[in-house]
């Protein structure tokens, strides 16, 4: 009997533990052919079964065994585990089911409670499977059995002072005999303790006992690769082979040493075919399986398409296994970014999201997206999110490096992105401590990663070898530490060993760099930039034969070459030094002119192979150009240009402002003219020198007094210094000598800047003291003067010349239009734009005298010029909505929203709009998680910022927008709102508001105001009397200093109703519902009125809560929380359809989110006798919430009973 086969139990318990499904039930069927029906093996094989979510045919096997006394136990907790796995678990079997375990496990026999634990354990129940094994061992006076079995649990219950006893069991259990399981369990235990050869030793004494038990030579596989013994597990995996071809692990073990030792990409693809074979044969329905078998190769493979086709292939098969796995689904998403599919990388992600909307994987994998598709800002607000809560998920190396990333694209501080790059290598390195050599160790190793960071810090390494006796850069020592690590443990991994040998280049090793090339090579001859970098190092060496003769080798593998603009570099480099400047010359040519030089941070594409060029080598091949034709005497076009961009990378990328401008000092020196005086003056401004770029442009100037922009830059770098006096002086000195018309605009803006409004004035009238001139540009300065004459007359209060300035800008300004289409094509959109301001001014001042008839009527008149000013937009949203205008409100904040569907080139600011408008969508619709996520993108953003953290401030408090102070649904709720983890949570949300309150900056009175209103409700949100009382204070003190200020008012009754102080809460609330509807107040006016309402429904006053809730929804049609209250009075009133269409109402404008509504509507769908609708409710609401209260037993059982009755 099954009892009796230790060796078959064994293995189908190294089959439960490794969760290999299909084995399970193929060991239990050769079990079964060998002592008949034995219910054991009956039950195994039902299990594995379940396990492969057949879950119908699990039971039905389950069923036929759970009367047998051995497995009575572990049959019937097998039952209740599959139902509660079934999508609609049958509640009364269950119950069933639990009534007859407790009642089993009294008279239970000594196997009985060992195949019972030995289940809890397979399902990970540790604690739950010590308690049957106990009792087990206590009944049979110290059983073998139990006693192996015990140790099995404290070994891998995931306790260190637990897993040191389980040696102890293991010995007892094995006294006098040669037990398989015992053993494996002393090998298992020795290895957690990282005594391979112990492990390795007993390993052999089970191969000699058990020559057929193959996972004994699994486990001899993977000691031996932890003893770093590739030959001798080599040999064993053969030996493995041998005896099962189809044994996938040994074929997994084959396919790495190919990949990861050898480099044989094409063995390695062949045996992953051979490996995908197999697990399509012998474990078809294992998820799991699948996705694990890719991990260790994708990231190994040094990104080969071959390889990632395999590897994708089975995580998609995983997927179609178990397609609300967001595991799996994420692992799909890095797979398509190693293939370079950002697109296809990004909708996995998304569906990650979805399934999962706190993955973290998720997150950082569109983070990750997102940067290779340049969109910064994005990535930085979520990384921002990210690192905030980094302290509950832990620290991690893909966010260190994405932060690094990051950096670099926004041409931030050396110093900062290799603080980022160390870190990740740090956190990194840290995760594989402790871990041996094997499958894992390679997964966690991820040498792809690896290399990425590599490529980051060779960025900041010098390009070339440092000179003889030269101190060898920090960067390049921390370099090859990582790279000895992938190389010595991935030696068939090319690109490390590439990597390696540039870092020894670099170093000045020479003799080493060569010998990793040549290892490089040897494995493959068409490696182009091994060829190249080979070039490289015999041209260090002068050996100018061996460099060409690298270079043709190179050509030869690989034609494409001649599209790397490196390998014409150091062709022309060879011929420089040959003597041959002619075709040196020839060839930097051609080297400039390829594809890859023409865009600065992207990778050029030959024939679908992509070029990666660093800024750096492109001004090398322009500065070689350079030195050659000044070698031979010809001018220089490409000097300047390359000047330029080598300046560009000290101040974008190295921080340096020093050498950013000694570069342009250069170009003067060599080439001295007004062109480079003017880069030079131009550079002193950009790093904030403008005293020195003051002195350049006079230089500039006086070899050409006629240039009006030098003039200007000069009255710009006079500002910029603060010199006002002189920078007024130098412009009245222009203007004197009449040449410098122009510059009257740039007086009259300073004169403005520093309020000398009379002489600004008296400027632009004299500039406007002119008979009618035809000419367009004079047209053009006229109505930028006008526009800045009405400025003037608004900072002195004179509104009517203002306004009239205007007019006569928007007349000037039509004819500009009507001309300048013929005469100036290029600079329509930039008048047009104008025209648009000059319109919106316009209708400032008339909403600021309250004509809202004229302002509306300019502000479409500015949106006809410029149909996507999203700021005219909003703010004639706004005026709609200030006249009460709801449905034209409504339809502009719709236009708004649109306006960038279709639009590629969308400014940033109908984004930020839009990220503000989506999350307060959200945010009122049941999805506060949707919600916060949206606002955390507007939050750094300079106009919305603030309007967003006090949104997430809001949600933080009242995530499910109940009423605060109200008493009626809080009456209903009391116990999920009194549990400890709703209490825990409530705390949480509290102190991240709190934090969020610290980063609002107000810059006016009222913002102040708000402010401490905020404050005080985060107080008044902790429920502590003491806190509730001090916001209270804080209330009335601000209602006192101001008349009917609405927030502070109900403030005041919310704070009274919290302390159960209700009629003072009620004189409140009275107080704020005689007041007049404002838009400004208008979510306070409604909290209000629900809040008065929730008192009269609690004192019964029906009539005059309802006349209150009517008045919400004529200004608020989707109030849910009104209709919530409306279907309550309905209910109460035992009126259950009207009750119903009111919950129905709510729902749908909760978005069908809120399990509470829901409950309520199938209710009084069950009362209004409509069961079809009642059980669809509360399918909807158990498939969100399957554990919600009383929904199962109170309503689904009863309309079902109602239907069939």
């Amino acid at each position: 009997m099954a009892e009796q086969d230790s060796a078959t139990l064994a293995l189908i318990n190294y089959y439960c533990q490794k969760k290999y499904f299909n084995h399970i039930q193929i060991a239990a069927d050769e079990g079964l052919k060998k002592y008949g029906n034995d219910a054991v093996f009956l039950f195994f094989h039902a299990y594995g079964v379940l396990l492969e979510d057949r879950i119908q045919e699990a039971i039905r096997e389950l069923e036929t065994v759970k009367e047998k006394s051995d497995v009575s136990l572990c049959s019937i907790m097998a039952l209740i585990y599959a139902h509660k796995k079934s999508l609609a678990p049958d509640r009364d079997a269950i119950h069933e089911l639990d009534s007859k375990l407790k009642e089993d496990r009294k008279t239970a026999g000594q196997m009985a409670l060992y195949f019972a634990g030995l289940f809890l354990w397979h399902i990970g129940r540790h604690d739950k499977a010590r308690e049957y094994v106990d009792r087990m061992i206590k009944l049979s006076n110290g059983a073998k059995k139990g006693l192996i079995l015990k140790g099995w649990i404290e070994l891998t219950c995931g306790r260190d002072a637990y897993a040191k006893k389980a040696i102890k069991y293991f010995d007892e259990g094995n006294q006098g005999g040669n037990d398989v399981f015992a053993m494996m369990g002393k090998v298992q235990y020795l290895e957690i303790r990282q005594n391979y050869s112990g492990a390795l030793d007993m390993v052999n004494q089970i191969i000699v006992h058990f020559p057929g038990f193959l996972p004994a030579f699994v486990k001899k596989v993977e000691l031996q690769l932890a003893l770093q013994d590739w030959d001798q597990t080599i040999e064993t995996i053969h030996r493995l082979l041998q005896k099962d071809s189809h044994n996938f692990e040994g074929l997994g073990m084959l396919a790495l040493h190919s990949l990861c030792r050898e480099g044989n990409i094409k063995e390695a693809g062949s045996r992953l075919g051979d490996l995908i074979s197999v697990l399509d044969r012998f474990e078809p329905h294992n998820p799991d399986l699948f996705y694990k078998m890719a991990l260790a190769f994708s990231r190994m493979c040094g990104r080969n398409q071959i390889i990632l086709q395999q590897t994708c292939t089975l995580v998609e098969r995983a997927f179609s296994m178990s397609s609300r796995n967001a595991e799996i689904a994420n692992e799909l998403g890095y797979q398509m970014v190693l293939q370079g599919k950002v697109k296809e990388a990004v909708r996995w992600y998304k569906t990650a999201m979805s399934l999962d909307e706190s993955s973290v994987p998720a997150l950082t994998g569109i983070i990750r997206c997102q940067l290779i598709e340049g969109q910064l800002e994005d990535a930085e607000q979520q990384l921002e999110f990210l690192n905030e809560i980094q302290q509950s998920i832990g620290k991690s190396g893909e966010l260190s490096f994405l932060r690094a990333v990051l950096a670099v694209k926004k041409h931030k501080g050396q110093d900062e992105i290799i603080h980022f790059l160390n870190d990740a290598i740090d956190v990194h390195f840290s995760t594989l401590q402790g871990l041996p050599l094997g499958v894992h160790y390679y997964e966690k190793l991820n040498p792809d990663f690896l290399l990425e960071i590599i490529r980051e810090y060779l960025a900041f390494c010098p390009t070339q070898p440092g000179a003889p006796g030269q101190p060898l850069s920090p960067l390049l020592k921390h370099c090859a530490s990582v790279l000895e690590t992938v190389v010595k443990t991935v030696p068939g991994l090319l690109e490390a060993a590439f990597l390696m040998a540039k870092v020894k280049y670099l170093a000045g090793d020479v003799d080493a760099a060569q010998c990793n090339l040549q290892h490089c090579l040897e494995q493959n001859p068409s490696y182009a930039d091994a060829h190249l970098l080979m070039a490289e190092v015999y041209l260090s060496q002068e050996n100018f034969k061996l460099c060409s003769h690298s270079l043709e080798l190179c050509l030869s593998y690989n034609f494409e070459i001649r599209e790397h603009p490196q390998y014409h570099l150091i062709r022309a480099q060879t011929q420089k030094k040959m003597g041959d400047v002619q075709e040196a010359i020839k060839t930097l040519k051609i080297a400039a002119g390829l594809p890859a030089m023409r865009k600065t941070g992207s990778a050029s594409k030959s024939k679908g192979k992509k070029i990666e060029l660093s800024v750096t080598d492109r001004v090398s091949v322009f500065l070689e150009l350079a030195e050659v034709l000044r070698m031979n005497g010809e001018q220089q076009p490409y000097f300047i240009q390359a000047k330029e961009k080598m300046a560009a990378i000290y101040l974008n990328q190295r921080k340096d402002k020093q050498l950013y401008a000694s570069c342009y000092r250069d170009l003067v020196d060599k080439l001295p003219g007004p062109h480079t005086y003017l880069l030079l003056g131009d550079a002193y401004m950009n790093i904030q020198e403008p005293e020195k770029a003051i002195d350049v442009y006079e230089q500039a100037l006086k070899k050409n007094p006629r240039d009006g922009t030098l003039a200007s830059k000069i009255g710009k770098a006079l500002v910029k210094t603060h010199n006002y006096n002189k920078a007024i002086n130098y412009y009245e000195a222009a203007l004197n000598t009449g040449q410098q018309n122009f510059l009257r605009y740039d007086l009259a803006e300073l004169l403005l800047k520093l309020r000398q409004y009379e002489k600004a004035e008296k400027i632009l009238l004299q500039s406007l003291e002119h008979d009618y001139v035809s000419d367009l540009q004079a047209l053009m300065e006229d109505a930028r003067y006008l526009m800045l004459l009405a400025k003037i007359y608004s900072k002195k209060e004179k509104k009517d010349d203002a306004i009239l300035a205007l007019q006569r800008a928007r007349e000037v300004q039509a004819q500009v239009l009507k001309r300048v289409q013929l005469e100036q094509a290029d600079a329509v959109p930039h008048q047009k734009q104008l025209a648009a301001e000059i319109c919106a001014e316009i209708a400032k001042h008339a909403t600021d005298q309250r004509d809202y008839e004229k302002a509306i009527k300019f502000y479409k008149e500015a949106l006809v010029y410029f149909e996507n000013d999203h700021k005219v937009m909003l703010e004639l949203a706004q005026l709609y909505l200030a006249q009460d205008d709801i449905d034209a409100c409504q339809h502009q904040c719709a236009v708004l929203l649109k306006s960038d569907q279709d639009n590629d080139a969308a400014t940033m600011e109908v984004e930020e709009l839009v990220s503000m408008f989506a999350p307060i969508t959200r945010r009122y619709t049941g999805e506060p998680n949707d919600a916060l996520r949206h606002f955390n993108k507007a939050r750094k953003d300079s106009d919305w910022g603030q309007n967003a953290i006090y949104n997430m401030i809001e949600i933080c408090m009242n995530p499910d927008n109940d009423t605060i102070g109200g008493e009626v649904f809080e009456n209903l709720d009391g116990d999920m709102r009194n549990s400890t983890e709703k209490q825990e949570s409530e705390q949480l949300a509290v102190m991240t508001a709190e934090k969020l309150l610290k980063e609002l900056k107000p810059q006016t009175i009222q913002g102040h105001v708000q402010l401490r209103i905020m404050e005080s409700c985060c107080l008044m949100a902790t429920k502590h009397k003491a806190n509730v009382e001090r916001a209270l204070n804080v209330f009335t003190e601000i209602a006192t200093a101001e008349k009917d200020h609405i927030p502070a008012l109900f403030g005041m009754a919310t704070a009274y109703m919290i302390l159960k102080q209700t009629p003072r809460a009620r004189n409140q609330l009275k107080r704020i519902a005689k007041l007049n509807w404002n838009a400004t107040d208008a979510e306070e006016l409604e909290k209000s009125w629900l809040l008065l309402a929730d008192v009269y429904i609690q004192s019964g006053k029906f009539d005059m809560a309802v006349e209150l809730l009517k008045r919400c929804l004529r200004h608020n049609k989707s109030c849910c929380k009104a209709y919530e209250y409306m279907g309550y009075i309905m209910e109460k009133e035992q009126s259950y359809k009207d009750a119903a269409t009111n919950y129905e109402l709510a729902w749908k404008y909760c978005n069908q989110t809120n399990p509470t509504i829901g409950y309520k509507l199938a209710f009084n769908y069950l009362k209004a006798k409509r069961y079809v609708d009642a059980i669809d409710i509360c399918h909807k609401v158990l498939s969100a919430h399957p554990n919600y209260p009383k929904m199962r037993k109170e309503i689904l059982d009863k309309a079902r009973a109602a239907l069939r009755y």
